[in-house]
């Protein structure tokens, strides 16, 4: 029951995005010191031979000192393509 408790207050805000094969979350969690930070899992959908799937997972952990840099290079990157 603790475990649970735990993963309910780690977890703040999520928000999904499907797109094709690909579903990428977005989630603001808390350290226990209380400072909030996002992380971001792509999975990703692969289907074997014999029609069983598994799903591929990578994720990346943005801090809140990083955000306003990650912000300004993710817009440059978006807006050149």
């Amino acid at each position: 029951m603790y475990k649970n408790d735990m993963m309910e207050k780690e977890e703040i805000f999520s928000k999904v995005l499907r797109a094709g094969r690909r579903t990428y979350f977005f989630d603001v969690r808390a350290t226990k010191a209380e400072d909030y930070y996002l992380t971001i899992t792509e999975s990703k959908k692969f289907t074997n031979d014999d029609g069983s799937f598994h799903y591929k997972k990578h994720k990346i952990y943005i801090y809140k000192e990083d955000f306003a840099e990650f912000k300004d290079i993710l817009a440059e990157m978006t807006d050149y393509i």
